[in-house]
């Protein structure tokens, strides 16, 4: 029984760790060093488009298409609540609601402005009032900001299973 006891309580400290952040270097296309904290499942930098490139990938699919991408662009905001999901901008304007499959990590609260290259699903659909309304609440937005939601939207969505962050 003791035995069992030392292989659950392993097995809980072994799940907790799961998709903590880890930090690596890497030496991009100029040879300066970058440091990568990386979350979720390991991933690699390299292969990633640019955000220009995956807006154009965006504008090809129909509500409920998906594809398997990679992807690098700029966090605009972040779930103030726990980290649970990130918006990140496009060059032209857009954006995409970034989610963490299976709940499985979350991302710092304060890295608005910087970098990131994420890889996963993307997928366009139509966000209901409920949601919206339930997103800019865990952004922090004011009761009459979160009150002016009234009709569903069509929206970039991306499900990520690794994310890189540049520091």
């Amino acid at each position: 029984m003791k035995g069992f006891n030392i292989l659950v309580v392993l097995l809980v400290f072994f799940s907790a760790c799961k998709g903590q952040e880890t930090k690596k270097e890497i030496v991009d296309k100029t040879d300066n060093i970058l440091e990568l904290a990386s979350f979720g499942d390991k991933i690699l930098a390299d292969g990633s488009i640019s955000s220009h490139e995956m807006m154009q990938k965006y504008k090809a699919l129909a509500v409920a298409d998906t594809i398997q991408t990679k992807f690098t662009a700029e966090v605009i905001e972040v779930c103030q609540s726990k980290g649970c999901w990130m918006k990140v901008k496009f060059e032209n304007g857009d954006e995409a609601m970034v989610r963490f499959k299976d709940y499985g990590f979350f991302m710092p609260k304060d890295i608005a402005g910087k970098e990131v290259i994420v890889n996963g699903k993307a997928f366009v659909e139509e966000m209901s009032v409920e949601d919206q309304r339930h997103y800019a609440e865990d952004a922090g937005q004011s009761a009459e900001e979160v009150a002016r939601i009234t009709e569903p939207k069509k929206t970039y969505g991306f499900e990520a299973d690794g994310v890189l962050l540049k520091e």
